[in-house]
Protein backbone atom coordinates (compact mmCIF):
# COMPACT_ATOMS: atom_id res chain seq x y z
CA UNK A 1 0.00 0.00 0.00
CA UNK A 2 1.18 3.26 -1.08
CA UNK A 3 1.57 4.77 2.32
CA UNK A 4 1.96 8.37 1.37
CA UNK A 5 -1.01 8.55 -1.12
CA UNK A 6 -2.78 7.30 1.67
CA UNK A 7 -1.52 9.89 4.02
CA UNK A 8 -3.21 12.39 1.88
CA UNK A 9 -6.30 10.53 1.17
CA UNK A 10 -6.88 10.32 4.96
CA UNK A 11 -5.96 14.04 5.54
CA UNK A 12 -8.28 14.61 2.99
CA UNK A 13 -10.60 12.59 5.01
CA UNK A 14 -9.83 14.49 8.51
CA UNK A 15 -10.42 17.78 7.05
CA UNK A 16 -13.93 16.71 5.39
CA UNK A 17 -14.59 15.29 8.92
CA UNK A 18 -13.91 19.38 10.28
CA UNK A 19 -16.35 20.34 8.13
CA UNK A 20 -18.77 17.63 9.46
CA UNK A 21 -18.12 19.08 12.97
CA UNK A 22 -18.69 22.60 12.16
CA UNK A 23 -21.89 21.42 10.57
CA UNK A 24 -23.11 19.63 13.30
CA UNK A 25 -22.49 22.85 15.70
CA UNK A 26 -18.54 22.51 17.17
CA UNK A 27 -16.65 24.99 15.50
CA UNK A 28 -14.43 25.80 18.12
CA UNK A 29 -11.21 23.76 16.43
CA UNK A 30 -9.84 22.82 20.40
CA UNK A 31 -13.45 21.34 20.82
CA UNK A 32 -13.17 19.26 17.64
CA UNK A 33 -9.96 18.20 18.30
CA UNK A 34 -10.27 17.07 21.98
CA UNK A 35 -13.56 14.95 20.66
CA UNK A 36 -11.11 13.26 17.47
CA UNK A 37 -8.53 12.55 20.45
CA UNK A 38 -11.10 10.52 22.44
CA UNK A 39 -12.10 8.69 20.00
CA UNK A 40 -8.72 7.89 19.52
CA UNK A 41 -8.08 7.12 22.94
CA UNK A 42 -10.91 5.18 22.14
CA UNK A 43 -9.57 2.83 19.69
CA UNK A 44 -6.10 2.84 21.21
CA UNK A 45 -7.49 0.97 24.40
CA UNK A 46 -8.65 -1.78 21.66
CA UNK A 47 -5.38 -1.95 20.18
CA UNK A 48 -3.81 -2.09 23.13
CA UNK A 49 -5.95 -4.64 24.75
CA UNK A 50 -5.62 -6.78 21.35
CA UNK A 51 -1.53 -6.47 22.16
CA UNK A 52 -1.71 -7.70 25.38
CA UNK A 53 -4.13 -10.58 24.38
CA UNK A 54 -1.38 -11.99 22.20
CA UNK A 55 1.44 -11.59 24.45
CA UNK A 56 -1.23 -12.91 27.38
CA UNK A 57 -1.54 -16.21 25.01
CA UNK A 58 2.11 -16.31 23.67
CA UNK A 59 3.70 -16.46 27.37
CA UNK A 60 0.73 -17.87 29.10
CA UNK A 61 0.21 -15.58 31.27
CA UNK A 62 -2.65 -13.01 32.58
CA UNK A 63 -3.19 -10.00 32.17
CA UNK A 64 -5.37 -7.01 33.82
CA UNK A 65 -7.98 -6.28 31.09
CA UNK A 66 -10.40 -3.51 30.96
CA UNK A 67 -12.96 -4.98 28.99
CA UNK A 68 -15.38 -7.90 29.89
CA UNK A 69 -14.53 -9.95 27.58
CA UNK A 70 -14.02 -10.41 23.69
CA UNK A 71 -17.61 -9.28 22.70
CA UNK A 72 -17.45 -6.07 24.82
CA UNK A 73 -19.29 -3.75 23.42
CA UNK A 74 -16.84 -1.13 24.16
CA UNK A 75 -14.07 -2.05 22.45
CA UNK A 76 -13.52 0.10 18.96
CA UNK A 77 -13.91 -3.48 16.89
CA UNK A 78 -17.43 -3.99 18.18
CA UNK A 79 -19.25 -0.66 17.89
CA UNK A 80 -17.41 0.98 14.81
CA UNK A 81 -19.89 -0.50 12.08
CA UNK A 82 -22.58 -0.12 14.16
CA UNK A 83 -25.80 1.99 12.71
CA UNK A 84 -26.03 5.49 13.29
CA UNK A 85 -28.36 5.36 16.51
CA UNK A 86 -26.40 2.23 18.11
CA UNK A 87 -23.55 3.71 17.50
CA UNK A 88 -24.30 6.93 19.06
CA UNK A 89 -25.71 5.06 21.73
CA UNK A 90 -22.66 3.21 22.49
CA UNK A 91 -20.28 5.68 22.98
CA UNK A 92 -22.90 7.92 24.58
CA UNK A 93 -23.91 5.90 27.36
CA UNK A 94 -20.92 2.78 27.38
CA UNK A 95 -17.61 4.05 26.10
CA UNK A 96 -17.72 7.71 27.94
CA UNK A 97 -18.71 6.37 31.18
CA UNK A 98 -15.53 3.78 30.66
CA UNK A 99 -13.67 6.65 30.10
CA UNK A 100 -14.39 8.40 33.95
CA UNK A 101 -13.96 5.09 35.60
CA UNK A 102 -10.70 4.61 34.02
CA UNK A 103 -10.11 8.11 35.60
CA UNK A 104 -11.37 7.14 38.84
CA UNK A 105 -9.12 3.88 38.94
CA UNK A 106 -5.88 5.56 37.71
CA UNK A 107 -4.91 3.79 35.00
CA UNK A 108 -2.17 5.20 32.86
CA UNK A 109 -4.89 6.33 30.66
CA UNK A 110 -7.19 7.50 33.28
CA UNK A 111 -5.72 10.98 34.08
CA UNK A 112 -6.43 12.20 30.70
CA UNK A 113 -9.95 11.04 30.66
CA UNK A 114 -11.81 12.81 33.90
CA UNK A 115 -14.36 14.89 32.74
CA UNK A 116 -14.56 13.41 29.57
CA UNK A 117 -17.70 14.98 27.86
CA UNK A 118 -19.06 13.87 24.46
CA UNK A 119 -20.11 17.02 22.54
CA UNK A 120 -21.19 15.36 19.42
CA UNK A 121 -25.38 15.16 19.11
CA UNK A 122 -25.19 14.27 15.40
CA UNK A 123 -25.49 10.29 14.80
CA UNK A 124 -24.39 10.98 11.61
CA UNK A 125 -21.27 13.54 12.62
CA UNK A 126 -20.48 9.96 14.94
CA UNK A 127 -20.47 7.82 11.98
CA UNK A 128 -17.82 9.91 10.15
CA UNK A 129 -16.12 10.28 12.92
CA UNK A 130 -15.62 6.67 13.84
CA UNK A 131 -14.94 5.94 9.90
CA UNK A 132 -12.22 8.28 9.73
CA UNK A 133 -10.97 7.15 12.89
CA UNK A 134 -10.69 3.79 11.58
CA UNK A 135 -8.69 4.47 8.96
CA UNK A 136 -6.07 6.31 10.96
CA UNK A 137 -2.53 4.10 10.50
CA UNK A 138 -2.33 4.34 14.76
CA UNK A 139 0.21 1.44 14.20
CA UNK A 140 2.43 2.77 11.66
CA UNK A 141 5.11 4.02 12.19
CA UNK A 142 5.82 7.64 12.40
CA UNK A 143 2.72 8.11 9.64
CA UNK A 144 0.58 8.63 12.95
CA UNK A 145 2.35 11.25 14.58
CA UNK A 146 2.73 13.15 11.12
CA UNK A 147 -1.40 13.01 10.67
CA UNK A 148 -1.70 13.94 14.33
CA UNK A 149 0.19 17.07 13.93
CA UNK A 150 -1.82 17.61 10.86
CA UNK A 151 -4.92 17.78 12.49
CA UNK A 152 -2.99 20.04 15.27
CA UNK A 153 -2.06 22.56 12.37
CA UNK A 154 -5.41 23.59 12.11
CA UNK A 155 -5.44 25.39 15.62
CA UNK A 156 -3.53 27.85 13.73
CA UNK A 157 -5.56 28.39 10.52
CA UNK A 158 -8.21 28.42 12.91
CA UNK A 159 -7.61 31.22 14.93
CA UNK A 160 -6.33 29.54 18.24
CA UNK A 161 -4.52 31.87 20.61
CA UNK A 162 -0.72 31.41 19.65
CA UNK A 163 -0.16 30.08 23.49
CA UNK A 164 -1.53 26.75 21.95
CA UNK A 165 1.01 26.32 19.54
CA UNK A 166 4.40 27.39 18.70
CA UNK A 167 5.70 27.15 15.10
CA UNK A 168 7.09 23.70 14.33
CA UNK A 169 10.10 25.23 12.80
CA UNK A 170 10.94 27.30 15.79
CA UNK A 171 10.62 24.06 17.94
CA UNK A 172 12.52 21.99 15.49
CA UNK A 173 15.42 24.83 16.21
CA UNK A 174 15.18 24.76 19.50
CA UNK A 175 15.58 20.70 19.73
CA UNK A 176 18.70 20.37 17.05
CA UNK A 177 20.37 23.77 19.05
CA UNK A 178 19.93 21.80 22.87
CA UNK A 179 20.56 18.41 20.80
CA UNK A 180 19.18 15.70 23.11
CA UNK A 181 20.51 12.44 24.08
CA UNK A 182 18.40 9.53 24.26
CA UNK A 183 19.39 8.95 28.01
CA UNK A 184 18.32 12.84 28.91
CA UNK A 185 15.39 13.46 30.75
CA UNK A 186 13.66 16.33 29.19
CA UNK A 187 10.90 18.26 30.34
CA UNK A 188 8.02 20.76 29.22
CA UNK A 189 6.45 22.34 32.41
CA UNK A 190 3.64 24.39 30.23
CA UNK A 191 3.65 21.12 27.59
CA UNK A 192 0.62 22.76 25.89
CA UNK A 193 -0.13 20.18 22.57
CA UNK A 194 3.18 18.77 23.48
CA UNK A 195 5.49 19.93 20.29
CA UNK A 196 8.32 20.26 21.81
CA UNK A 197 8.11 16.80 23.59
CA UNK A 198 7.15 14.98 20.30
CA UNK A 199 10.15 16.94 18.20
CA UNK A 200 12.33 15.52 20.81
CA UNK A 201 11.10 12.27 19.95
CA UNK A 202 11.35 12.73 16.13
CA UNK A 203 14.83 14.27 16.14
CA UNK A 204 16.05 11.22 18.54
CA UNK A 205 13.97 8.93 15.87
CA UNK A 206 16.18 10.67 12.83
CA UNK A 207 19.42 11.15 14.76
CA UNK A 208 19.79 7.40 15.95
CA UNK A 209 18.50 5.63 12.43
CA UNK A 210 21.54 4.28 10.81
CA UNK A 211 21.70 3.93 6.98
CA UNK A 212 19.83 0.36 7.19
CA UNK A 213 17.31 1.91 9.16
CA UNK A 214 16.11 4.13 7.01
CA UNK A 215 13.62 3.60 3.96
CA UNK A 216 11.50 5.30 1.61
CA UNK A 217 8.01 4.68 0.46
CA UNK A 218 6.86 4.74 -2.96
CA UNK A 219 6.46 8.46 -3.15
CA UNK A 220 10.54 8.75 -2.22
CA UNK A 221 9.72 10.41 1.33
CA UNK A 222 12.05 8.69 4.22
CA UNK A 223 11.01 7.20 7.26
CA UNK A 224 13.33 6.60 10.13
CA UNK A 225 12.93 3.25 12.15
CA UNK A 226 15.54 4.94 15.24
CA UNK A 227 16.83 1.11 15.01
CA UNK A 228 19.88 2.63 16.89
CA UNK A 229 17.60 3.62 20.22
CA UNK A 230 16.99 0.28 20.66
CA UNK A 231 19.31 0.39 23.84
CA UNK A 232 17.33 3.42 25.56
CA UNK A 233 13.53 1.93 24.96
CA UNK A 234 13.15 1.31 28.66
CA UNK A 235 14.26 4.73 29.42
CA UNK A 236 12.30 6.09 26.25
CA UNK A 237 9.22 5.16 27.48
CA UNK A 238 9.45 5.57 31.01
CA UNK A 239 11.88 8.85 31.71
CA UNK A 240 12.57 10.66 28.37
CA UNK A 241 9.67 12.93 28.15
CA UNK A 242 7.58 14.76 31.01
CA UNK A 243 4.96 17.52 30.40
CA UNK A 244 2.86 19.30 32.18
CA UNK A 245 -0.31 21.66 32.35
CA UNK A 246 -3.00 22.95 34.01
CA UNK A 247 -5.61 22.68 30.68
CA UNK A 248 -7.52 19.41 31.02
CA UNK A 249 -8.10 19.78 27.56
CA UNK A 250 -4.25 20.29 26.22
CA UNK A 251 -3.18 17.71 28.44
CA UNK A 252 -5.54 14.98 27.01
CA UNK A 253 -4.39 16.57 23.30
CA UNK A 254 -0.58 16.33 24.55
CA UNK A 255 -1.38 12.37 25.82
CA UNK A 256 -2.70 11.33 22.29
CA UNK A 257 0.05 13.43 20.72
CA UNK A 258 2.90 11.63 22.37
CA UNK A 259 1.05 7.91 21.89
CA UNK A 260 0.73 8.51 18.02
CA UNK A 261 4.88 9.38 18.76
CA UNK A 262 5.38 6.30 20.53
CA UNK A 263 4.95 6.60 23.84
CA UNK A 264 2.88 3.83 25.51
CA UNK A 265 2.16 5.47 28.61
CA UNK A 266 2.65 8.96 28.52
CA UNK A 267 4.39 10.90 31.07
CA UNK A 268 2.18 14.07 31.55
CA UNK A 269 0.24 15.37 34.23
CA UNK A 270 -2.40 17.65 35.70
CA UNK A 271 -0.32 20.52 37.50
CA UNK A 272 0.26 24.40 37.78
CA UNK A 273 3.79 24.23 38.10
CA UNK A 274 4.36 27.40 39.53
CA UNK A 275 1.86 26.63 42.39
CA UNK A 276 2.58 25.43 45.86
CA UNK A 277 1.89 21.98 45.43
CA UNK A 278 3.92 21.36 42.65
CA UNK A 279 6.68 20.08 45.12
CA UNK A 280 4.31 18.72 47.14
CA UNK A 281 3.02 16.48 44.31
CA UNK A 282 5.86 15.91 41.98
CA UNK A 283 9.25 16.28 44.49
CA UNK A 284 11.46 14.34 42.14
CA UNK A 285 10.33 16.53 39.17
CA UNK A 286 9.87 20.11 41.03
CA UNK A 287 13.14 20.05 41.82
CA UNK A 288 16.97 19.27 40.26
CA UNK A 289 14.92 16.70 37.73
CA UNK A 290 15.64 16.82 34.46
CA UNK A 291 18.91 17.30 31.68
CA UNK A 292 16.50 19.86 29.51
CA UNK A 293 14.11 21.81 29.84
CA UNK A 294 12.12 23.05 26.04
CA UNK A 295 9.58 25.48 26.44
CA UNK A 296 7.41 28.63 25.52
CA UNK A 297 5.63 29.66 28.81
CA UNK A 298 2.26 31.84 28.40
CA UNK A 299 3.45 35.45 28.07
CA UNK A 300 2.04 38.30 30.06
CA UNK A 301 0.20 35.95 32.85
CA UNK A 302 -0.17 37.19 35.80
CA UNK A 303 -0.54 34.51 38.77
CA UNK A 304 -2.40 35.18 41.78
CA UNK A 305 0.74 35.64 44.41
CA UNK A 306 -0.69 33.46 47.40
CA UNK A 307 -0.35 30.84 44.85
CA UNK A 308 3.12 31.24 43.62
CA UNK A 309 5.22 28.95 45.35
CA UNK A 310 7.49 31.31 47.75
CA UNK A 311 10.47 29.02 46.23
CA UNK A 312 10.34 30.85 42.89
CA UNK A 313 8.74 34.43 44.05
CA UNK A 314 11.67 34.84 46.70
CA UNK A 315 13.83 34.82 43.88
CA UNK A 316 12.83 37.49 41.80
CA UNK A 317 9.40 39.11 44.21
CA UNK A 318 6.84 39.52 41.18
CA UNK A 319 3.78 37.80 39.77
CA UNK A 320 4.23 37.92 35.93
CA UNK A 321 4.58 34.20 34.76
CA UNK A 322 7.43 34.95 31.94
CA UNK A 323 9.42 36.05 34.78
CA UNK A 324 8.73 33.17 36.70
CA UNK A 325 9.09 30.66 34.69
CA UNK A 326 12.69 30.67 34.08
CA UNK A 327 13.10 30.54 38.00
CA UNK A 328 11.18 26.99 38.00
CA UNK A 329 13.17 26.14 35.27
CA UNK A 330 16.34 26.49 36.75
CA UNK A 331 15.29 24.87 39.92
CA UNK A 332 13.78 22.17 38.01
CA UNK A 333 17.25 21.59 36.01
CA UNK A 334 19.97 19.30 37.72
CA UNK A 335 23.32 21.01 37.94
CA UNK A 336 24.59 21.47 34.35
CA UNK A 337 21.01 20.91 32.73
CA UNK A 338 20.22 23.01 29.60
CA UNK A 339 17.27 25.07 29.34
CA UNK A 340 15.76 26.67 26.04
CA UNK A 341 12.79 28.91 26.33
CA UNK A 342 11.00 31.31 24.45
CA UNK A 343 10.59 34.47 26.51
CA UNK A 344 9.16 38.31 25.10
CA UNK A 345 11.25 40.74 24.90
CA UNK A 346 10.48 42.85 27.44
CA UNK A 347 12.17 40.38 29.76
CA UNK A 348 15.27 40.66 27.82
CA UNK A 349 15.22 45.12 28.79
CA UNK A 350 13.09 45.56 31.36
CA UNK A 351 13.96 47.93 34.50
CA UNK A 352 11.90 46.37 37.05
CA UNK A 353 13.81 45.17 39.78
CA UNK A 354 12.25 41.65 38.84
CA UNK A 355 13.26 41.91 35.58
CA UNK A 356 17.26 42.89 36.61
CA UNK A 357 16.93 40.46 39.54
CA UNK A 358 16.28 37.29 37.09
CA UNK A 359 18.75 38.31 34.49
CA UNK A 360 21.42 38.29 37.21
CA UNK A 361 20.72 35.53 38.31
CA UNK A 362 21.11 33.76 34.89
CA UNK A 363 24.17 35.66 34.32
CA UNK A 364 25.87 35.71 37.83
CA UNK A 365 24.57 32.36 39.10
CA UNK A 366 24.45 30.60 35.99
CA UNK A 367 25.66 29.92 32.52
CA UNK A 368 23.91 32.55 30.10
CA UNK A 369 24.79 30.77 26.98
CA UNK A 370 22.96 32.45 24.05
CA UNK A 371 20.08 35.04 23.08
CA UNK A 372 18.26 34.37 19.82
CA UNK A 373 16.38 37.43 18.97
CA UNK A 374 13.25 36.28 16.78
CA UNK A 375 11.56 38.39 13.99
CA UNK A 376 8.17 40.13 15.78
CA UNK A 377 5.63 37.91 12.87
CA UNK A 378 6.64 34.62 14.42
CA UNK A 379 3.62 34.32 16.17
CA UNK A 380 0.96 36.03 13.84
CA UNK A 381 -2.15 36.56 13.38
CA UNK A 382 -2.17 35.89 17.38
CA UNK A 383 0.48 38.00 18.70
CA UNK A 384 3.07 40.79 17.00
CA UNK A 385 5.07 41.04 20.15
CA UNK A 386 9.28 40.60 19.69
CA UNK A 387 10.30 37.61 21.49
CA UNK A 388 14.05 36.09 21.83
CA UNK A 389 15.04 32.08 22.77
CA UNK A 390 17.00 32.31 25.58
CA UNK A 391 19.79 29.15 26.14
CA UNK A 392 21.60 28.65 29.45
CA UNK A 393 22.64 26.12 31.62
CA UNK A 394 22.26 26.00 35.47
CA UNK A 395 25.30 26.24 37.64
CA UNK A 396 28.24 27.33 35.69
CA UNK A 397 29.65 30.90 35.27
CA UNK A 398 28.88 33.17 32.22
CA UNK A 399 32.00 34.56 30.86
CA UNK A 400 30.04 35.68 26.76
CA UNK A 401 27.13 35.34 25.84
CA UNK A 402 26.45 34.86 22.23
CA UNK A 403 24.07 36.53 20.59
CA UNK A 404 21.97 36.30 17.00
CA UNK A 405 19.47 37.88 14.91
CA UNK A 406 17.53 35.47 13.00
CA UNK A 407 15.35 37.88 10.79
CA UNK A 408 14.24 35.17 8.21
CA UNK A 409 12.00 32.30 9.65
CA UNK A 410 11.24 30.77 6.46
CA UNK A 411 7.69 32.10 6.13
CA UNK A 412 6.53 35.72 5.25
CA UNK A 413 6.11 37.71 8.62
CA UNK A 414 2.44 39.18 7.68
CA UNK A 415 -0.63 37.72 9.12
CA UNK A 416 -0.82 34.89 6.19
CA UNK A 417 2.68 33.69 7.32
CA UNK A 418 3.06 32.40 4.07
CA UNK A 419 5.77 29.76 3.36
CA UNK A 420 8.23 31.57 1.37
CA UNK A 421 11.22 28.24 0.00
CA UNK A 422 10.88 24.74 -0.12
CA UNK A 423 10.84 22.76 3.75
CA UNK A 424 9.73 24.23 6.31
CA UNK A 425 13.44 24.72 7.98
CA UNK A 426 14.92 27.19 5.91
CA UNK A 427 15.71 31.13 5.87
CA UNK A 428 17.77 32.03 8.61
CA UNK A 429 17.10 28.64 10.53
CA UNK A 430 20.04 26.48 9.19
CA UNK A 431 22.24 29.39 9.70
CA UNK A 432 21.27 29.91 12.81
CA UNK A 433 22.27 26.29 13.92
CA UNK A 434 25.55 26.13 11.99
CA UNK A 435 26.46 29.43 13.45
CA UNK A 436 25.78 27.96 17.25
CA UNK A 437 27.94 24.49 16.23
CA UNK A 438 30.48 26.78 15.28
CA UNK A 439 30.13 29.58 17.59
CA UNK A 440 33.58 28.90 19.76
CA UNK A 441 35.19 30.35 16.47
CA UNK A 442 33.35 33.59 16.37
CA UNK A 443 34.75 35.20 19.15
CA UNK A 444 36.43 37.78 16.94
CA UNK A 445 33.49 38.33 14.38
CA UNK A 446 31.68 41.83 13.64
CA UNK A 447 28.73 43.00 15.95
CA UNK A 448 25.92 42.03 13.20
CA UNK A 449 24.53 39.20 12.83
CA UNK A 450 26.24 36.78 15.35
CA UNK A 451 28.84 37.57 17.60
CA UNK A 452 29.70 37.28 21.76
CA UNK A 453 29.48 39.73 24.17
CA UNK A 454 31.40 39.91 27.06
CA UNK A 455 29.63 39.62 30.41
CA UNK A 456 31.38 42.26 31.82
CA UNK A 457 29.78 44.37 29.33
CA UNK A 458 26.22 43.10 29.92
CA UNK A 459 26.48 43.46 33.97
CA UNK A 460 27.29 47.51 33.15
CA UNK A 461 24.53 47.53 31.07
CA UNK A 462 22.10 46.17 33.99
CA UNK A 463 22.14 43.02 32.50
CA UNK A 464 20.25 44.51 29.23
CA UNK A 465 19.93 41.00 27.21
CA UNK A 466 18.58 42.63 24.48
CA UNK A 467 20.08 42.33 20.83
CA UNK A 468 20.22 45.89 20.22
CA UNK A 469 22.47 46.97 23.05
CA UNK A 470 24.84 45.52 21.20
CA UNK A 471 23.89 44.85 17.69
CA UNK A 472 26.20 47.48 14.96
CA UNK A 473 24.02 48.24 12.31
CA UNK A 474 25.85 47.70 9.09
CA UNK A 475 25.73 50.45 6.71
CA UNK A 476 26.52 50.35 3.20
CA UNK A 477 28.04 53.42 1.65
CA UNK A 478 25.65 54.98 -1.20
CA UNK A 479 26.89 57.84 -4.12
CA UNK A 480 25.17 60.30 -4.73
CA UNK A 481 25.42 63.34 -7.70
CA UNK A 482 27.19 66.76 -6.97
CA UNK A 483 24.70 69.70 -5.73
CA UNK A 484 25.98 71.71 -8.63
CA UNK A 485 25.77 68.63 -10.97
CA UNK A 486 21.56 68.11 -9.60
CA UNK A 487 21.14 71.74 -10.60
CA UNK A 488 22.20 71.70 -14.05
CA UNK A 489 20.52 68.68 -14.82
CA UNK A 490 17.56 70.47 -13.25
CA UNK A 491 18.51 73.26 -15.98
CA UNK A 492 18.63 71.53 -18.98
CA UNK A 493 15.24 69.97 -17.95
CA UNK A 494 13.80 72.80 -17.50
CA UNK A 495 14.73 74.39 -20.79
CA UNK A 496 14.38 71.49 -22.88
CA UNK A 497 10.21 71.60 -21.50
CA UNK A 498 10.34 75.23 -22.49
CA UNK A 499 11.33 74.63 -26.17
CA UNK A 500 8.71 72.15 -26.48
CA UNK A 501 6.13 74.29 -25.15
CA UNK A 502 7.10 77.22 -27.64
CA UNK A 503 6.90 74.48 -30.56
CA UNK A 504 4.01 73.83 -29.53
CA UNK A 505 2.33 77.43 -29.17
CA UNK A 506 4.40 78.23 -33.01
CA UNK A 507 1.94 75.09 -34.25
CA UNK A 508 -1.09 76.69 -32.42
CA UNK A 509 -0.53 79.88 -34.06
CA UNK A 510 -0.08 78.93 -37.64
Amino acid sequence: MNMENNGKNIKSDIDSLWQEFWQGGISNPITVIEQITFLMFARLLDIRETRNEKRANRLGQGYESIFVDENDERRWKNFKDKPADELMTVVRDQVFPMFRELAKKETSFGEYMENASLMVQRPKTMVSAVDIISKLPLTAGDTKGNLYEYMLSKLNTAGISGQFRTPRHIIQLMVKMLNPKPDDRVCDPACGTAGFLTETMNYLQEKYTSEEGKFKDEDETVHYTGDLLDPYRGHIQKGLITGFDFDATMLRISAMNLMVHGLDNPNVHYQDTLGTSFIENYPHHAKNGFDIILANPPFKGVIDASAVDPTLSGKVKTKKTELLFPVLMLRMLKTGGRCAVILPDGVLFGSSKAHVALRKMLVEENQLEGAVSLPSGVFKPYAGVSTAILFFTKGGKTENVWFYDLEDDGFSLDDKRTQLYDGTFAGDLPKCLKAWDEKDEQKDSDRIKAFFVPVDEIVKNKYDLSINRYKEISYVEEEYEQPIDIINNSLKIDNEIIEELNELKNYLNE
